[in-house]
C-alpha cells in the first residue's frame, strides 16, 4: 500500500512545484515554451497507450486534439464555461470520439486502423471548416477570463498543464502495471494468440481507444486560451501527429517514462530552436531525430540503455 501511494505523493509534490514555479518572476516565454513541452507530455503519453501498450498506431491525433479544442470554443462560445468545464467536456468527447472510432474499426489492423485514424481527421477538419458557430475556416477569436488564481493567465495556464501531465502519467503508470497492460501487451505481441488465451482483446481495445482519445481531447481543450485565435489549421496541425508518434518512440513505447523523456527532450529541443532559428525547423529536427533513433535504437532511449547495461 505504501508503494502504491509514492506516485501519487510524487504528482502532487510535482504540481506544487509547478504552482511555486509560476509564481517566480521570469520570461514569459519561459511559461509558454513550458505549457508547450507539457502538452506534448500530454499527447504523447495519450498516444502510446493505444499505440505503445496495444500496438494500434495512431495517425489520428489531431483529430482528438482538435476535437477537446473545439469543444472548448463552442462551450466558450455559447455560455462562457469555466476551464475545469472545458477540460472534462474536452476529454469526454474526444473520449467518445475513440470509442467510436473502436467500434468502427472493429476488425482492422496494422496499417488499415492507421489509414482508418487519418482519415478520421481529414473529415473532421473538413467538417469543422464548415461550421460558421466556431468559426469555420476564417477560425474565432478567444478572449481569456480575467482575474486568474494567481499570476497572470499563461503562468496559471502552465500550472494547469502540470497537473494535467501529473495526471496523464499517472493514469498511463496504472495502466502499465495493471492486468490491462498485460493484457494490451499481449494484444501487442500477438492479438489471434491472445483471443485464444481469452484475453478479451475488442474490450482492451474499446478501453486502450477510449482512454487515449479522453487525454488527448484534454490535452486540446486548454489551446483557445492558451493561443487565444484558433482556426482548423492549427487545431488539426501536421505536428501533433508527427510528434505523437516521434516522442514515444525516441523515449520508448514499453514504459510510461518513455513517452515523458522523448517528449520534454525533443519539446525542449522545438523550442529552442524555434527562438535561436525558425519554427519552420521543427518538423526537419523530429524527422532528423526520429530516422537516427529507428537506425540506431528502435527500442527508443529506455531499450538502449537496457541494452547497454546488458553487455
Amino acid at each position: 500500500m505504501r508503494r502504491a501511494g509514492v506516485p501519487l505523493l510524487v504528482g502532487l509534490v510535482v504540481v506544487a512545484a509547478g504552482i511555486v514555479l509560476a509564481m517566480v518572476r521570469v520570461n514569459p516565454y519561459i511559461y509558454f515554451a513550458g505549457c508547450v513541452v507539457l502538452q506534448y507530455v500530454v499527447i504523447a503519453t495519450a498516444w502510446n497507450i493505444l499505440g505503445g501498450y496495444a500496438g494500434y498506431v495512431n495517425f489520428g491525433t489531431p483529430a482528438f486534439f482538435a476535437m477537446g479544442a473545439y469543444t472548448a470554443v463552442f462551450l466558450i462560445q455559447s455560455m462562457r464555461a469555466p476551464l475545469p468545464v472545458l477540460l472534462l467536456a474536452g476529454g469526454l468527447v474526444a473520449a467518445l470520439l475513440g470509442l467510436g472510432i473502436g467500434y468502427l474499426t472493429l476488425r482492422l489492423r496494422g496499417v488499415f486502423f492507421s489509414i482508418a485514424t487519418l482519415a478520421l481527421s481529414v473529415v473532421l477538419q473538413t467538417m469543422i471548416m464548415n461550421w460558421d458557430y466556431v468559426g469555420g475556416s476564417r477560425g474565432m477569436s478567444v478572449l481569456r477570463p480575467s482575474g486568474p488564481p494567481f499570476g497572470s493567465y499563461v503562468t496559471f495556464l502552465f500550472t494547469v498543464m502540470v497537473g494535467l501531465a501529473v495526471i496523464a502519467v499517472l493514469v498511463a503508470r496504472f495502466i502499465e502495471r495493471s492486468w490491462i497492460g498485460r493484457g494490451l501487451a499481449a494484444l501487442r505481441d500477438n492479438e489471434e494468440a491472445a483471443e485464444c488465451m481469452g484475453v478479451p482483446t475488442l474490450r482492451l481495445k474499446l478501453f486502450a481507444t477510449t482512454v487515449s482519445g479522453f487525454l488527448l481531447g484534454v490535452a486540446g481543450a486548454p489551446f483557445p486560451y492558451y493561443v487565444t485565435f484558433v482556426e482548423p489549421n492549427s487545431a488539426f496541425a501536421l505536428d501533433y501527429a508527427v510528434n505523437a508518434l516521434a516522442m514515444p518512440m525516441i523515449g520508448g513505447t514499453t514504459s510510461w517514462v518513455g513517452p515523458v523523456i522523448g517528449a520534454v527532450l525533443l519539446g525542449t529541443a522545438q523550442q529552442l530552436a524555434t527562438v535561436t532559428i525558425s519554427s519552420e525547423m521543427n518538423l526537419f529536427i523530429v524527422g532528423i531525430v526520429l530516422v537516427a533513433f529507428v537506425v540506431l535504437a528502435p527500442e527508443g532511449l529506455l531499450g538502449l540503455v537496457r541494452r547497454l547495461r546488458g553487455r
